[in-house]
């Protein structure tokens, strides 16, 4: 019998490998096929357009955009310096320059926001502009050595005074969280989801929709109200070279949400949520797009504090497919989880081909792998999460709670097919190496915990 089992996990194991190869073999692809924009070479500068009694820089910043479009497109400049300015617009043909020195600092004043269609939290809406905002664009970039201020603090943006205290129709107390909620348990009409005002929510920082080929690249980004950069229903993304350093509420680095052909490359992320979170829709807003996130790669980046490096949900109701994670850093004991993978029965979702290798972890704080089926504690719905096909090889970590923390069902695996191979996972702190809840279907082949050669003695399925 032993034999058997040895035979069919070998089997198991070769069949990994040879899946693993192809798929690295399909990245190549995809990230050959992803191209940047490409811009006149023609500069609008921002000062240019400035008038001496305008306060803010909104509408030179705006004015230089529209005529750079109008021009057939090129670079609108940022000059080194200070400049405060309301949130403004991205229009096609258009790289958004932040020279080395530049700072652009947006305002607090809420009243200077439009209200615009976006994505909260996987629910569609209408809520005040993000700082940066696009909408059916093309070819449009934001780059350069400057930095971009949201000026959050826990007197401004991070404040809990911001969750204002709302009557809600039964007499309830509640929040503007709330009130978006309960427009997506009664699938309200979107264009009556507008959230202004005392209802207004901490709005993205870059919020890139319906977007195509975009270029995000050298800049930094701090003090972000909410969201960092969240691409939604775009395609062909570059991020690269980007510092993503802001520790707010609900501070995530890089959320592609509905997304297709990301490339998210050789970016800090110290954030202290999810630095990258891959989405796609929330209940029944997410089964109405019904659009996954799909070949995304992340590469050479460096992750900091956060609640996992690379995450996929929780939002995640359209599904997440080839996923590629490759020569990364992650190092913090404020960083929860390496890989995390989450959503709950009423979110559902398909997660699927998730293939990561060559990480050098100094320490997580939780583990290597953290799989939540129950997210939010959410035991009963009818739309159990699937969770599959995930392979992780060649992985260093120095410290860590577990290996693998898996929070699933005890009737079904739903979460399968998943392969640890040639890691070396020093500084376990568990006796029990991994924390395994419900069914599910792990692999190891050629890995070490503690020094020691381990072999697992049960598959929970």
């Amino acid at each position: 019998m032993r034999r058997i089992v040895f035979i069919i996990m070998t089997c198991l194991s070769a069949l990994a490998v040879n899946a693993e190869t192809d798929n690295w073999e399909k990245m190549k692809e995809v990230y050959n096929s992803i191209k940047a924009p490409v811009f006149p070479d023609r500069d609008f500068l921002i000062t240019d357009f400035h008038v001496s009694s305008d306060t803010l820089y909104t509408k030179a910043i705006n004015s230089a955009i529209g005529a750079c479009h109008a021009a057939g497109g090129g670079r609108v400049v940022i000059p080194a310096g200070e400049y405060v300015t309301a949130p403004i617009t991205l229009r096609s043909n258009v790289n958004l320059h932040l020279e080395e020195g530049a700072v652009l600092k947006f305002t607090l004043d809420t009243s200077l926001s439009n209200i615009v269609l976006t994505r909260i939290e996987g629910i569609d809406c209408y809520n005040w502009q993000p700082l940066i905002y696009a909408y059916g664009e093309e070819n449009i970039a934001i780059t350069g050595k400057g930095t971009l201020d949201g000026q959050g603090t826990l007197d401004s943006w991070w404040s809990p005074k911001l969750r204002h205290n709302i009557k809600l129709p039964d007499g309830r107390i509640g929040y503007e969280k709330t009130l978006l909620n309960e427009c997506l348990e009664r699938q309200d009409p979107i264009d009556k989801r507008i959230f202004k005002g005392s209802t207004g929510m901490r709005p993205q920082f870059i919020n890139l929709y319906r977007c195509k080929n975009i270029l995000l690249e050298d800049f930094t980004i701090i003090r972000s109200p909410f969201w960092l950069i969240h691409p939604l229903l775009s395609e062909n993304i570059i991020v690269r070279g980007v510092t993503m350093n802001s520790h707010g509420a609900n501070n995530d680095g890089c959320d592609p949400e509905s997304c297709k052909n990301v490339i998210i490359e050789n970016c800090t992320i110290d954030t202290g949520d999810d630095c990258i979170a891959i989405k796609s829709g929330k209940d029944a807003d997410g089964r109405r797009w019904n659009i996954p996130s799909e070949n995304i790669i992340v590469r050479n980046c460096v992750m900091k504090d956060g609640h996992a490096a690379v995450a996929m949900g929780s939002e995640i109701t359209g599904g997440c497919r080839n996923v590629w994670v490759e020569d990364c850093k992650m190092d913090s004991p404020n960083l929860d989880r390496i890989i995390r993978i989450k959503s709950n029965p009423v979110r559902g979702g398909v997660v699927e081909n998730v293939y990561v290798r060559n990480l050098e972890v100094g320490e997580c704080k939780l583990a290597i792998l953290g799989i939540e089926l129950k997210y939010w504690k959410v035991t009963e719905g009818d739309f159990k999460p699937l969770f599959q096909n995930i392979y992780i090889d060649n992985i260093k970590s120095k410290k860590s709670q577990y290996m693998v923390s898996v929070d699933g069902f005890e009737d079904s695996a739903q979460a399968k097919n998943i392969f640890f191979s040639n890691c070396d996972i020093q500084g376990v702190t568990n006796k029990k190496i991994n924390n395994l809840v419900g069914q599910t279907e792990l692999y190891f082949n050629n890995v070490k915990v503690n020094g020691k050669n381990y072999k697992h003695k049960a598959n929970r399925k």
